[in-house]
């Protein structure tokens, strides 16, 4: 196979499966491809260009890397920056003024390993009629963008480099106050030491407290992809992840959560029969 600067991921690794231990052995941060959904999620759109910036390497690294497994580099291709393609700009964001957009930058935030969920419901809840909240970010924030929806946002998501990436949220008129922003439970379960006992001896354990986001859920929702119908998955985690309860409830998922202090939570999910 023949590739450059501008290959994309999911091409390498549909062309070979051998591939992916060959671009993670790369980089550290390329472990993460591993994850079947945030593989899923970031192959396609991820360029050979991209990925290389994102790991702290250059094309010809990977190009080296994947050579004994039949790939070749195409050396007359040119080197450009690279992104996703962007989609037209909707016309209600097109009609905006400046002031009107709520600038929220959340990577200093997740840098320093804090979570800007109850910051971005607060933004969220303090727009004005014909406002719309800006998330700057370094990867598009799926789990934020499905929670929204559930609230009537519609969202846009722009890509300006490989460490900036701008979603949009807004309410249309038509769209405004129609929807109700989801009930999720979050206290601690009272029962949980009874389901514990239920699920003896069929638990799997993951633990999710070293992870970046939005790995975290995204490891998550692929070992339940995988669970057996009659066991639970135990997950150590640093907080009660609020994205997650909402996407556990369209799956059909019960859960129980035991918080032990800061920075400590147990979550114990199974299928709601």
């Amino acid at each position: 196979m023949l590739i450059n600067a501008q290959t994309k991921i999911a091409a390498l690794l549909k062309h070979h499966p051998d591939a992916l231990e060959a671009i993670i052995a790369l980089a550290p941060d390329f472990k993460k491809l591993r994850n079947p959904i945030l593989r899923k999620l970031m192959a396609g759109r991820t360029s050979i260009a991209m990925a290389s910036k994102i790991g702290g390497c250059k094309p010809e690294d990977f190009f080296k890397a994947l050579a004994p497994l039949g790939f070749e580099a195409d050396k007359t291709a040119e080197v450009k920056e690279d992104h996703p393609e962007n989609q037209p700009v909707p016309e209600y964001l097109q009609q905006l003024n400046p002031e009107q957009l709520i600038h929220f930058d959340v990577r200093a935030l997740l840098a320093q390993g804090n979570d800007p969920l109850k910051q971005i419901q607060q933004k969220v809840k303090a727009l004005h009629p014909g406002e719309a909240l800006l998330i700057i970010n370094n990867f598009e924030p799926v789990p934020l963008i499905k929670l929204l929806e559930k609230q009537g946002f519609k969202s846009y998501v722009k890509y300006i480099d490989t460490d900036t990436i701008e979603t949009y949220f807004y309410k249309t008129e038509a769209h405004a106050g129609t929807e109700k922003a989801p009930e999720t439970e979050i206290s601690t379960s009272g029962d949980w030491e009874q389901v514990l006992k239920h699920f003896e001896n069929k638990v799997q354990e993951i633990d999710v407290r070293h992870l970046e986001m939005p790995m975290p859920m995204m490891t998550i929702l692929g070992a339940l992809d995988t669970l057996p119908e009659n066991k639970a998955l135990y997950v150590h985690h640093k907080r009660i992840p609020v994205f997650l309860l909402s996407e556990l409830k369209d799956r059909h998922f019960e859960y129980r959560i035991k918080e032990i202090r800061e920075g400590e939570v147990y979550l114990l999910i199974f299928k709601n029969k």
